[in-house]
C-alpha cells in the first residue's frame, strides 16, 4: 500500500459480477474503500445494491476496454472484468477478447500510473481441454485457439502474458489466480458453467 496511515483504496473491475461482487463485500469487511467498475454486459447491479448507500463504496459504470480515468490514490486493482459463462462468451466473443486484451492493458496502465498492485482473475480454461489431470501450473494446456471457446481461453492466456510482461518490464507488483469451477450465491441459474 502506498500510505499505511490511510484506508486502502481498491478498484474491482467486474465489480457487479458474480465473483467481483463477493470480492467487494470481502474488501469492505476488511476496511478497504472499494470502487466497483463494471459495464454491466454480464454484471448485475442487484449484486451490489446492498453496498450502494455505503460511504466507502462507489460504483462506476465504465467499459474497461476504454481508457480508465481515475483521480486520487489507488492501492490495489482486482481485475475481474470478463464474460466468464460459456453462454456469455459465445454470445459476446469480440467483447470477451477485448476485455482480455485492451481491458487488461488499461488496468495495468492504471496500476503503473498509480503505483498500485494488480491481481488478475484468470481461469482453468487457460489449459483448454487438458490431457493431464489434475493440472499443475507448469502444464501449458491443450487449447484450440480458433474454436468457438477459444475466445475466452486465449483472452485469458493473453491477459496472463501481458500481466507478466508488465511485471518483468516495468517492475509492477502483480499476481495471477486461476479460478476453477466456482459457484454460489448471486450466480445466474442459467450461467452454463
Amino acid at each position: 500500500m502506498n500510505n499505511p496511515d490511510r484506508q486502502p483504496v481498491t478498484l474491482v473491475t467486474g465489480g457487479a459480477g458474480f465473483l467481483g461482487s463477493h470480492l467487494c463485500d470481502r474488501l469492505l469487511a476488511e476496511g478497504h474503500r472499494v470502487i466497483a467498475m463494471d459495464n454491466l454486459i454480464t454484471g448485475n447491479l442487484d449484486n451490489i445494491a446492498h453496498l450502494r448507500s455505503r460511504t466507502d463504496f462507489e460504483f462506476i459504470h465504465h467499459n474497461v476496454t476504454t481508457h480508465i480515468d481515475f483521480s486520487g490514490p489507488l492501492d490495489f486493482i482486482f481485475h475481474f472484468a470478463s464474460p466468464a459463462s460459456p453462454i456469455d462468451y459465445l454470445e459476446l466473443p469480440i467483447q470477451t477478447l477485448k476485455v482480455g486484451s485492451l481491458g487488461t492493458h488499461n488496468a495495468l496502465g492504471l496500476a503503473k500510473a498509480k503505483g498500485a498492485r494488480l491481481l488478475l482473475a484468470s481461469t482453468s480454461e487457460v489449459y483448454g481441454d487438458p490431457l493431464v489431470h489434475p493440472q499443475v501450473e507448469s502444464y501449458w494446456g491443450n487449447v484450440n485457439p480458433i474454436g468457438p471457446r477459444g475466445v475466452y481461453d486465449e483472452a485469458k492466456r493473453f491477459a496472463e502474458a501481458i500481466v507478466m510482461a508488465y511485471h518483468r518490464f516495468h517492475g509492477l507488483e502483480t499476481r495471477i489466480v486461476r479460478i476453477f469451477n466456482t459457484y454460489g450465491p448471486q450466480m445466474r441459474p442459467d450461467d452454463g458453467r
